[in-house]
């Protein structure tokens, strides 16, 4: 199993969240996903609250050739970044974490598997929770 979190704070938040979830599910061959859980942003300052979603996928695909297909799809919807200049964080129209991928440890620059801060974000921790009792 794999599991994702996506993440919408600007913009029709809910609208965000269904458009990458059916670009997820078309790529992948189906998906299960959590309810939404609305936060807090997290490492920085907006107005703007987040909503979060679950997405657990069954597919045999490449970790980096899942990171791939994930940062396509989130610049297919007009979310290039999600640091400023100075590294920090900033609103997006979308974010999707790759969060576990079963039985897989990647710890590269590029792709850190399991997700090394997930049990600081409740807004992972419920939906993955969620998901993994749909098991």
């Amino acid at each position: 199993m794999i599991y994702l979190n996506i993440g919408s704070n600007l913009g029709n938040r809910e609208e965000n969240l269904l458009r990458a979830i059916v670009l997820l599910s078309a790529g992948t061959g189906g998906c299960a996903v959590s309810s939404i859980v609305e936060s807090d942003p997290w490492g920085f300052e907006s107005g703007n609250k987040f909503l979060n979603v679950g997405v657990m996928l069954r597919c045999d695909m490449d970790p980096f050739d899942l990171l791939e297909f994930t940062q396509g799809i989130e610049k297919q919807m007009g979310s290039n970044t999600h640091r400023d200049a100075n590294g920090n964080y900033v609103d997006r129209l979308v974010d999707i974490d790759i969060i576990e991928i079963d039985g897989v440890e990647i710890n590269t620059p590029q792709l850190t598997v399991p997700h090394p801060r997930m049990h600081e974000r409740d807004f992972v921790m419920k939906p993955l929770e969620q998901l993994k009792g749909k098991q």
